[in-house]
């Protein structure tokens, strides 16, 4: 009796914290709810221009009376009731990962808890990082042996990232169809006879090809400088379209409320039947949209995104449907413009104005999603690379892609030209949405099973219950494959193919490095001097390895057997978190004993950060190699090992921010800090040809003498200080990848022909991580895999 009372108080003081910080946080987040309007919801909202027309197009045609028509609005309710507001609203928006949604934010949760990662490069040191834990440590028996079970099989770790590509590859083909469907729908207004301006089909199609193009012109400018107009936008259109359903059930047909019942459900199959079902993939059209409110989590928070669906969008969208069901049903011949032949004539117009207005701000959203999945695809390795912009230097994550926003245009008007039919391209909209909420659900029992460590039953419960929804309504949208889903299919399995060839590529690339890299005992062997000549400055060596010496480095002292005093190892890296804080972005480790001034670098990113050019990245590692030197110093000595692998693998964290000992100060423009003269003139010519590529110079000194300092700490840092007055040299691989001669076919096409396209037509490597090109040393190397 005392253990559940004092439960009970524990429960009940759970609730009271709750509410309190609710109330705590509601005006910031009702200032987050009105901005999610413009940004999450433009699609969702835009849906009712083409949800009954797509549901009677060509299925239904000879059943187009009042009760299927109640029917119809029945399960629209239903869906936008089980979907958005009980999966999403209610589950899937708790699954954040540090405040990210998305696809890639539930594979990340689950890779950081199972052992299911594909990303090279990862290490131990990698979970000490201070948003990578999520939950408790205990798991129940049952999930422990199917984590164990999986973990076990590599091919179920292959299939999972399959499914997260897949569904990737399935927002990106959004980005091109949406587009499509919201300007066409829209403009087919003037279409409509009888309102004063009726243009032929070919002009609608040519307005609706301008629009576009005039949207996908404008994304350089950035969505911060008319995000400020999104959200009005949208709270009107969404004001109007709730104003003319109450109108519409009041003028037309009241009893419309009683389709609440799932009687009515029942009924519209009774005498539908397989035409009934195969209309389901038009039902689903107003649904499409509802994976922007998880997927545009990290703009906005779990709670303002459901206040706006719960008190706002959601009673606008049912009660449109409502009152366009009620019109229909006494207007049967108007299906074909349901909704503007629905609007009284007096507001016609405005409303076709706002319509126009509220398509373009849908069409905005999902076009910056793209561009986010884009980048999440990049920084994990499943995309090739490309130039990435940042729009906003208030606002993060703004960013655009300019290969990627016109690829969408030409495909996006291809498609408009190609179907010229909003029910065409409904049916590839709604198959490729679908398939995204298909996955979503299975990526989420296994979050329920492994992250939020229930016991397996629920996350299998969860799996059946809306597996079953969204598998009826796939179903339907697939047998529209022939009516215009094949899109959908053929644009997946094209950015699918694009993603598959340059993760292998890389793969294999890396599997090769893995292989060829120098053993430390080689080095060794050769004593500090390494047996060539050491000449002043610092060599910064790039490589995707984390431990180990990159071959790149013996091919080039084999072919100029010269390198400078100090050598840094460096490793660009993402690891699977949004975000990396910067005062954990820096591992640093010796490479070889002191004397060889050797060292190793490891920066790491969550798939979320953006890699910018800041400037100042050569004086940031100086400084943490610097507290590295003097942090390995105050530590007690290690006892002595014939360990070759003891001189690589320690590693620390360094802040940037840290005291790294050395004195900072700001070096003349006018004074060069360059030795010798040929390289001073170079770097003078470069940086006036180049001024926005200049970098901030600076001097370090070491301060006074001081008692407490080592003599060996001392010297090491004076050379360093030195190296870098002398210059710093980034070497960089320029690698060829070629098939084996033994390979077969499809994998000789693989690597030679399609991976051979991607790597020579995407951005170079120097190009990405911001290398100065005056200071840039390839070395060239031919990879057979």
């Amino acid at each position: 009796m005392v253990f559940v009372l004092m439960n009970l108080k524990s429960n009940c003081l759970h609730i009271l914290l709750f509410w309190m910080q609710f109330f705590f946080l509601l005006p910031r987040n009702l200032l987050l709810a009105y901005q999610s309007f413009g940004v999450v919801y433009g699609d969702l909202s835009t849906s009712p221009l083409y949800v009954y027309r797509s549901v009677f197009a060509v299925s239904l045609k000879h059943h187009q009376n009042p009760e299927v028509i109640f029917g119809a609005f029945s399960l629209i309710f239903w869906a936008l009731t089980l979907i958005p507001l009980l999966k999403y609203t209610c589950i899937v928006l708790s699954a954040d990962d540090s405040g990210e949604g998305g696809t890639f934010a539930l594979y990340s949760l689950i890779c950081r808890h199972a052992r299911f990662n594909l990303l090279p490069n990862q290490q131990a040191a990698d979970e000490d990082l201070s948003s990578y834990k999520y939950g408790c440590t205990g798991q129940p028996p049952a999930s422990s042996s199917l984590k164990r079970f999986l973990e076990k099989h590599k091919k179920s770790r292959t299939a999972l990232i399959l499914v997260v590509l897949l569904g990737a590859s399935m927002v990106i083909g959004d980005g091109v169809i949406t587009p499509a469907i919201s300007v066409l729908s829209a403009v087919s207004a003037l279409q409509v006879k009888g309102e004063g301006v009726a243009l032929t089909h070919g002009q609608v199609i040519a307005l609706a090809c301008l629009i576009l193009v005039g949207l996908f012109a404008l994304q350089h400018f950035g969505t911060h400088r008319v995000a400020i107009v999104f959200a009005p936008v949208i709270i009107l259109w969404l004001f109007s379209i709730f104003a003319i359903g109450v109108y519409n059930v009041i003028h037309w047909n009241p009893k419309i409320v009683h389709a609440f019942s799932p009687h009515y459900i029942i009924k519209f199959f009774s005498q539908t039947r397989k035409e009934g079902w195969i209309s389901l993939g038009g039902v689903l059209l107003s649904i499409t949209g509802t994976e922007a409110m998880f997927a545009d989590l990290g703009h906005f928070t779990a709670s303002s995104i459901r206040l706006a669906f719960g008190f706002v969008v959601y009673p606008c969208l049912v009660v449109q449907y409502m009152g366009q069901a009620a019109y229909l049903s006494k207007n049967i011949s108007s299906i074909p413009d349901s909704f503007y032949k629905s609007i009284p004539e007096r507001i016609f117009w405005p409303v076709f104005a706002i319509a126009n207005l509220a398509s373009i701000v849908g069409s905005q959203a999902i076009i910056t999603a793209t561009f986010s999945i884009v980048k999440q695809c990049h920084a994990l390795g499943f995309f090739p690379r490309v130039k990435i912009v940042h729009t906003s230097k208030h606002m993060f994550g703004q960013i655009y892609i300019p290969e990627i926003n016109w690829i969408l245009m030409i495909l996006t008007l291809l498609i408009t030209i190609g179907f010229q039919d909003t029910t065409l391209v409904g049916n590839a909209y709604g198959l490729a949405c679908m398939t995204v909420m298909f996955i979503t659900t299975f990526l989420m029992a296994l979050v329920i099973t492994f992250v939020w460590q229930k016991h397996v039953i629920f996350g299998i419960s969860f799996l059946v219950f809306f597996w079953f929804i969204e598998g009826v309504y796939l179903s339907a949208a697939i047998m529209k494959l022939p009516q215009g889903g094949w899109v959908s299919v053929l644009l997946a399995f094209i950015f699918m193919f694009i993603m598959f060839v340059w993760f292998y590529g890389n793969r294999r690339k890396y599997k090769h490095d893995i292989h060829n890299k120098i053993q430390l005992k080689w080095l060794l062997n050769l004593g500090p001097s390494l047996g060539i000549v050491r000449v002043p400055g610092i060599g910064l060596v790039y490589s995707e390895l984390a431990t180990g010496i990159p071959s790149i480095f013996s091919h080039f002292v084999t072919n100029l057997p010269a390198f400078h005093n100090v050598v840094v190892f460096i490793c660009v890296k993402y690891v699977p978190i949004p975000f990396v804080l910067p005062t954990e972005r820096y591992l640093i480790g010796r490479v070889c004993p002191r004397p060889y001034r050797m060292y190793r670098c490891i920066v790491r990113y969550g798939y979320k950060d953006i890699q910018k050019d800041d400037r100042n990245f050569e004086n940031q590692l100086i400084q943490s190699v610097a507290e590295f030197i003097q942090m390995e110093a105050a530590e007690p000595p290690s006892p002595p090992t014939s360990d070759t692998g003891s001189f690589d693998g320690r590693m620390a964290v360094i802040s940037t921010r840290s005291n790294s000992g050395l004195i900072i100060s700001e070096s003349d423009p006018g004074e060069s800090i360059i030795r010798p003269s040929t390289l001073r003139i170079l770097k003078s010519s470069y940086d006036a040809e180049n001024p926005q590529m200049s970098r901030r110079r600076v001097r370090f000194q070491l301060p006074p003498s001081s008692p407490a300092m080592d003599p060996a700490v001392k010297d090491e840092l004076l050379q360093l200080v030195e190296a870098k007055e002398a210059g710093v040299a980034y070497i960089t691989g320029f690698s060829y990848i070629k098939a084996r001669k033994a390979s077969s076919i499809m994998k000789k096409f693989v690597i030679d022909v399609a991976y051979s396209f991607l790597r020579k037509n995407c951005r170079r490597p120097a190009v990405t991580l911001h290398i100065p090109h005056i200071s840039l040393i390839e070395v060239g190397m031919i990879y057979y895999v």
